[in-house]
């Protein structure tokens, strides 16, 4: 169960704040919402980084 829109509408501006990006070189940013809902799914299942579904963003990108 992945958060609502009324409840990324509160904490997007604390998220997206956190880290900046100063140089535009390197890989793209991954959605903060989804790599958010991903690390909200390895707290509720209690499940291993590695064992993340497919349907969020790779597992070492969330745990970093």
């Amino acid at each position: 169960m992945d958060i609502t829109n009324e409840q990324w509408n509160r904490i997007e501006p604390i998220i997206k704040g956190l880290t900046p990006r100063k140089d535009p070189r390197g890989r793209p940013r991954s959605d903060p919402r989804h790599v958010f809902n991903g690390i909200l799914w390895i707290l509720r299942a209690g499940a291993p980084w590695k064992d993340m579904p497919q349907r969020y963003p790779p597992y070492q990108t969330c745990h970093r």
